[in-house]
């Protein structure tokens, strides 16, 4: 009992310590839009992101609406913002704006993944900085 208690330990061990960032599940688009028009802008935008590239990366599509203004939509890469836009009520032009919105997310997920990969870290670890 005791051998078999080792061994299970063992095997548990080496699988916690070869877990890591590339256990990650990639390829999220998070939907936490409110009204018509952010459910509209998020099927339009996510539906240009599959199908432009595979996606490596999770996003985040936030919408808080205004009665005034219309829907402030904010898109957000590892807890970052990188899109932010007020949408008007009128929905004419809304697949246009997602798909710009959506070319505009992938280059800039692109540059920060240029720059954390150009970034000096020999004293400190990523996190820390």
């Amino acid at each position: 009992m005791k051998r078999f208690c080792l061994a299970l330990i063992l095997v548990l061990s080496s699988c916690v310590a070869s877990a890591g960032e590339e256990d990650e599940m990639l390829g999220f688009i998070i939907d936490d839009t409110i009204s018509h028009i952010g459910h509209e802008f998020y099927y339009a935008f996510s539906e240009r992101l599959r199908a432009t590239s595979p996606m490596d990366f999770n996003l985040v599509v936030r919408e808080r609406p205004s009665a005034r203004w219309g829907s402030l939509v904010t898109v957000e890469y590892q807890q970052r913002l990188v899109y932010r836009r007020f949408l008007p009520p009128n929905t004419v032009e809304l697949k246009d704006e997602a798909y710009d919105a959506a070319d505009w997310v992938r280059g800039q997920v692109v540059q920060r993944k240029l720059e954390a990969l150009l970034q000096d870290t020999t004293d400190l670890e990523r996190d820390e900085l």
